[in-house]
């Protein structure tokens, strides 16, 4: 029977990274994974693959529009095979810098779904059988999967899921997405530039939910714009395919027929079949294990992070978790900062959020001061013809520290980090307003921000 000091249950964004760290720190690792191609959700079917469709999508939609500036482009045609291929290629190379990482840094990688039979014990049922493997620790970092809707038939071709969305083999005259939170309306942007007409469906009275309000109503303004029809309070009570056609039905209206449906309403703890039962653990009411500060679980030789934890669903989540854990185990600390994490959202313009909104503060009854300034104001902004958006900044009204940072406009992503930085460091909106910013860049938005969040912006 092999024998490892840590074996980790799955090779996502989380589980990847804390193997390799734990190799780091000197541990014999082993890590197993059920999917040939490592990297998880994430790498094969998520965050990658659809960045690789956003990318490109953008730019075939500004060649369709002749929106180059200074260029004249004759009549741009979509080869949707090649966009295919562009993504498949962008995941090989992810997913097998991966495998490389795990040779490099000697952790062994275990084909096959791992099941926990003991405090100690781990079985991988793989093509090749059956393997036992006798471990000091276990973490758990299986992430999640789509989360059900009642009334939804998914038949994982006509309604289906991200995992088909991704890998559309035409274009949809009509799709539906069914949810308007991150994945809905990314891959609901996608499809909208390459030709299709879009309607998303959202419950709640506003998409992004859980998203400071206004930079939300600023993105379904700016969708809008763009061709999206976005319904939200719309309550779904089914959809399923027909006559090789979706059809979704909805309370209070006329049902709607489309060549795709997305059911895109979120993501649910993936734990099944991970023999929890052997060894006494059980799930919250939201399907995620207890856990408690480093990670540990009820039984002190098995962790869990990522998605199967408390928390946000996001990758640097799981990451920054993983690493914190393995730390623990060999150093006796650990650390995750969860105030300075940040979200994106990855359509055009990009929205980003870091620290807490101003519906939060409110709630939470603290005083707070704000400071905005808008892409349009900024001479980058300009020069690129991308000028939606803005940035906003919630200090505390007493001591200035930095509460939140909410940023929607061109390459809000890559901003963001500023702002995470800035919060992991206590700073105020002072210090962001006095830090010199290199002109002309996107980034002097956040220094505008911070000045009007401390005291005036100059360029407004």
């Amino acid at each position: 029977m092999p024998k490892h000091q840590l074996v980790v249950i799955g090779a996502g964004p989380g589980g990847y990274v804390a193997a390799i760290k734990a190799a780091q720190l000197g541990l014999d690792v082993a890590c197993v994974e059920k999917e040939q191609a490592l990297g998880g959700t994430c790498l094969r079917v998520g965050c990658i693959p659809s960045k690789a469709l956003l990318d490109a999508s953008e730019k075939i939609h500004a060649a369709e529009l002749n929106q180059f500036i200074g260029v004249k482009i004759g009549q741009a045609e979509l080869d949707l095979p090649a966009l295919m291929a562009h993504k498949d290629k962008v995941v090989r190379a992810n997913t097998e810098g991966i495998a490389y990482l795990f040779k490099k840094n000697k952790v062994t990688r275990y084909l096959g779904h791992g099941k926990i039979v003991a405090p100690n014990k781990v079985v991988v049922e793989g093509p090749e059988g059956v393997q036992e493997l006798e471990t000091e620790r276990i973490l758990i970092a299986t992430g999640s999967k789509v989360a059900p809707l009642k009334g939804v038939e998914l038949d994982y071709d006509i309604v289906g899921t991200s995992d088909q969305a991704i890998a559309y083999p035409k274009v949809p005259e009509n799709l539906v997405v069914i949810g308007g939170g991150v994945i809905g309306l990314e891959l609901g942007s996608v499809w909208n530039r390459l030709g299709s007409r879009v309607t998303v469906l959202e419950y709640l009275p506003t998409i992004l939910g859980g998203m400071d309000g206004e930079i939300a109503k600023a993105a379904e303004k700016i969708f809008k714009k763009q061709g999206l029809e976005i319904r939200t309070g719309v309550r779904v009570t089914a959809a399923f395919a027909r006559d090789g056609k979706g059809v979704v039905e909805y309370e209070g209206g006329e049902p709607l027929v489309a060549d795709r449906v997305l059911l895109a309403t979120g993501r649910v703890p993936n734990t099944d079949g991970l023999g929890l039962e052997n060894v006494g653990l059980s799930t919250d009411e939201r399907g995620r294990i207890p856990v408690n500060a480093h990670y540990q679980t009820a039984v002190p030789s098995i962790f869990a992070i990522g998605d199967v934890i408390a928390g946000p669903m996001l990758a640097h989540k799981a990451e920054e978790e993983g690493y914190a854990a393995v730390e623990y185990m060999v150093t006796g600390y650990g650390h995750v900062d969860y105030n300075s994490i940040p979200n994106v959202v990855y359509t055009h313009p990009e929205i980003a959020s870091v620290g807490k909104t101003e519906e939060e503060l409110k709630a939470a009854e603290i005083s707070y001061k704000k400071g905005s300034f808008p892409f349009s104001a900024n001479g980058r902004a300009r020069a690129m013809n991308d000028t939606d958006g803005f940035a906003k900044i919630l200090a505390h009204a007493e001591t200035d520290r930095i509460l939140g940072v909410h940023i929607i406009g061109p390459r809000a992503g890559d901003l963001i980090a500023e702002a995470a930085v800035a919060m992991a460091f206590h700073a105020s909106s002072e210090d962001l307003a006095r830090a010199s910013h290199a002109h002309p860049t996107l980034a002097e938005v956040l220094k505008e921000a911070a000045l009007a969040a401390w005291d005036k912006p100059i360029h407004i």
